[in-house]
């Protein structure tokens, strides 16, 4: 059985996170320039086995797709080239940085670390993988 890797796309940064290869625990891996995240993905799936790549679907209240998915789109397609025969799935990311936030708070960082957006990033991946696990 091999990992499940979540991504929180953004067009500036991307946070990633990874389950074990048991796929008990979501970890947050990194985070990642959005320009690099093609190539991070392709050089990680050589070294470890990853079965379904799981990225974030931004969707309004209505549950329509918002303006965020028109930078996705280009994203995905550009991974499906490079991972022809990779199982990529969409997730719901709704309210995965607010949660984030509050996470934050909760475990009690301050208010300079809780600004790391490249840490609001990686909680939000792992909040996705997270949410996808209870659904497989």
């Amino acid at each position: 059985m091999g990992r499940i890797l979540a991504i929180d796309y953004g067009q500036k940064r991307c946070g990633i996170a990874v389950t074990d290869p048991c796929r008990i625990i979501a970890n947050g891996l990194k985070t990642v320039p959005a320009q690099q995240l093609v190539q991070f993905i392709v050089d990680y799936m050589k070294n470890e086995q990853v079965d379904i790549i799981v990225i974030g679907e931004p969707k309004d209240m209505h549950n329509r797709p918002s303006d965020s998915t028109r930078f996705i789109k280009p994203f995905v397609e550009n991974l499906k080239k490079a991972l022809p025969n990779a199982d990529i799935r969409f997730f719901d990311e709704r309210f995965t940085s607010v949660i984030a936030h509050q996470t934050m708070i909760d475990a009690g960082l301050g208010k300079k670390r809780r600004q790391d957006k490249g840490l609001v990033d990686t909680i939000s991946a792992t909040l996705i993988l997270q949410s996808f696990m209870k659904t497989i």
